[in-house]
């Protein structure tokens, strides 16, 4: 990314929750350990099924007595309404503050030239009030100002930052291997520990319970990790999402994400894939890539 690069994300929606009841209510859903965010430190997590399939993720971050929720839009009002459900009784309000409240991202060297800045993923400073934090999956992807739209150009322009193409911030995110947008296709398909939240600080295993803890521990413990979401590229033809990937005649995974951005559920343990060979779908040619930062 170039340094004075930023991307508006209008694809990313704020939540924001608040109360007395709102860090224990967080923490006995998310994956993550909610203690772990703080006025200096943001966090990855998601929100699985009882089963331990993925429905949603996002990244949360401390903004005054609350939470802010940074999440894909077309997640926003699912979530709204998973996050009501569990909500009962508990003292906690939840808003939608999407149309108050956007999104953009810069490169990890911009974040770095602020003064309080650490170069450490999740790291959180204020800017004038406003969060700006180092993405807490991985700071490559670099960082992100959540801001009052009124005030959005005026800062970006006091940081000497200019808006450039969303397809340059998602190609980017895509080649890193960061699934950048249509989430929504992954629902109750993958087990939120194939999504690679260990790798992605998504998942802490030293927490106590959460939704779907159950499956995801036994997959960790017992050494049943054998897929992976992995991003794909069409060497030539086209996917459809859900069609079987094959090397030869052996499937190998399955296409989730078709679009623009496409990642498939890949067997990457199984003693036919390798990332250097050519793999075929029933109407297209394709390259399987395994990010380095899966080291196993």
């Amino acid at each position: 990314m170039n340094i004075k690069n930023v991307y508006i994300l209008d694809d990313r929606a704020i939540l924001y929750l608040n109360g007395v009841d709102t860090k224990e209510f967080l923490q006995n859903l998310i994956s993550n350990d909610i203690n772990k965010v703080s006025e200096t430190n943001t966090c990855f997590t998601s929100l699985l099924s009882p089963q331990g399939k993925f429905l949603y993720e996002f990244i949360i971050i401390k903004h005054k007595s609350g939470y802010l929720i940074d999440c894909e839009k077309s997640q926003a009002d699912g979530l709204f309404r998973q996050l009501s459900i569990y909500k009962l009784r508990s003292k906690v309000e939840i808003l939608n503050l999407s149309n108050e409240f956007v999104v953009a991202a810069f490169s990890h060297e911009k974040f770095l030239t602020f003064d309080e800045a650490q170069d450490v993923s999740g790291f959180t400073l204020k800017y004038r009030e406003d969060p700006i934090f180092l993405d807490p999956r991985k700071k490559q992807l670099g960082a992100r100002l959540i801001i009052n739209l009124e005030k959005l150009y005026l800062s970006l322009k006091k940081l000497d930052l200019h808006d450039s193409s969303l397809s340059e911030y998602y190609s980017y995110s895509h080649k890193l291997g960061i699934v950048p947008k249509d989430l929504n296709k992954l629902q109750n398909k993958i087990f939120g520990v194939e999504c690679n939240y260990e790798e992605l600080n998504g998942i802490d295993f030293k927490k106590g319970c959460y939704v779907g803890q159950e499956n995801t521990a036994r997959i960790k413990l017992k050494n049943k990790l054998s897929k992976r979401l992995l991003p794909i590229s069409v060497v030539n033809g086209e996917l459809t999402e859900g069609e079987s990937i094959y090397y030869n005649d052996n499937e190998i995974g399955k296409v989730l994400i078709d679009k623009e951005y496409p990642f498939a559920l890949i067997k990457y343990l199984d003693e036919n894939f390798n990332v250097k060979s050519d793999f075929n779908t029933k109407e297209a040619s394709i390259k399987i890539e395994k990010p380095n930062w899966i080291k196993n």
